[in-house]
């Protein structure tokens, strides 16, 4: 297949494109900048400039491939308080995407989370669904489920949409997110923190594994399907913290949820969440097995604790 793949670069996306390369697929990839464009040359990958605010570019380039996989959000955006913005420049290009592919049976797959679909409990493939479901959360977090819900209804409209959804923690060498975040706290502080007990749970993946399944989503997943691409479904933080303190030989502490923001600062916000989650649907629908390292097993190998890792 032709595969048009937006955030081709980013984290998750370069490992996507050598794993879509690998299966025999032709990638293009959207690059807005020269490094971005860059990377993509030297994955193999033809490079179309612009960025998901091109919506006219989406649109044409949709419309010639035999594929597209949405990978592309305005992170940056969303965690410096714009997340409204980055969501609503989502469902923007999601709708012009969805408009290029309408009546061919073409897969649209879309990147989405697990993060907030059930908290407290583990989440299934077969939560979320409801229409109503992204009424239960605020702004732009709610902008982004309806998004997801919106990316299934496309498959009335002949499209074999598929929602992917990943999980808070997306591990791997070169992770500059949530884990790397924590491990810098950790490093400045003195201190490898967790909030209250620290029993709550984060589910992860390992990119390499999230990579195989979007790329599985792409060739075989039916219209409409939402599939987890979760290794792990929920590594409890107490022990991500004992891990990290280990690595960096400092001490192991519980921080009350009350000085949280003051610890962390805005990897507070998160930390406290329990939001386990299952992939048993989506491994008997695609069979999918996550083959790489779990978080902690990663976190013990050491590259998160190197100087420039943080």
């Amino acid at each position: 297949m032709r595969v048009f793949v937006t955030g081709a670069s980013g984290w998750i996306g370069s490992a996507v494109v050598p794993e879509l390369i690998a299966a025999g697929h032709h990638v293009v990839g959207l690059a807005r900048s020269e490094a971005a464009a860059a990377a993509l040359t030297a994955a193999g990958a033809a490079v179309q400039r612009g960025s998901i605010d091109d919506l006219d570019t989406l649109r044409e380039v949709a419309a010639a491939a035999d594929g597209v996989i949405h990978l592309a959000f305005k992170h940056d955006i969303a965690f410096s308080g714009g997340f409204q913005e980055a969501a609503d420049a989502d469902r923007r290009a999601v709708e012009v995407l969805g408009t290029g592919l309408v009546g061919s049976n073409r897969p649209f797959v879309l990147a989405s989370g697990v993060a907030g679909l059930l908290p407290g409990r583990i989440a299934t493939e077969q939560d979320g669904r409801d229409p109503g479901a992204a009424g239960q959360l605020p702004g732009g977090p709610a902008t982004r489920m309806a998004t997801a819900q919106r990316t299934r209804d496309l498959a009335t409209d002949d499209i074999r949409s598929c929602v992917v959804r990943l999980p808070p923690t997306v591990h791997g060498d070169g992770d500059h997110g949530f884990m790397a975040a924590l491990v810098a706290i950790a490093r400045t502080k003195g201190i490898s923190g967790y909030i209250g007990d620290g029993s709550n749970r984060w589910p992860a993946v390992h990119r390499l594994d999230a990579a195989h399944l979007f790329c599985l989503a792409l060739e075989n997943a039916p219209a409409g399907a939402v599939v987890h691409a979760v290794g792990e479904e929920g590594v409890p933080l107490r022990a991500i913290a004992t891990v990290i303190g280990q690595q960096l030989a400092i001490p192991v502490r519980s921080i009350p949820a009350e000085d949280a923001g003051a610890h962390f600062g805005w990897l507070g916000a998160f930390l406290g969440m329990d939001t386990p989650a299952s992939s048993t649907l989506t491994r008997e629908l695609l069979g999918w097995q996550p083959a790489q390292p779990g978080l902690i097993a990663d976190l013990e190998l050491g590259h998160y604790f190197r100087s420039s890792a943080v």
